[in-house]
């Protein structure tokens, strides 16, 4: 891959991750970071949160925005 093509999909995953971190509150309120399949544990004054379903969804996403930037 040529640096001039890795630059600018870094930039483009940037660009990405501030629009989502932008609109984290509002898909908070639709549901999404607590879909099923995110584990929640809660023992005591401990808490641990894995977001299984949520990560592969992203994950999903990231692959397609990809295929549809090399082609």
């Amino acid at each position: 891959m040529k640096i001039k093509q890795m630059s600018r999909m870094l930039i483009t995953f940037g660009l990405i991750l501030i629009l989502l971190g932008v609109l984290w509150p509002v898909l908070k309120k639709f549901g999404f970071g607590y879909l099923p399949g995110d584990m929640l544990f809660k023992r005591g004054g401990f808490t641990f949160y894995f977001p299984i379903a949520t990560c592969i969804i992203l994950s999903l996403v990231f692959t397609l925005i990809t295929w549809v930037l090399k082609r």
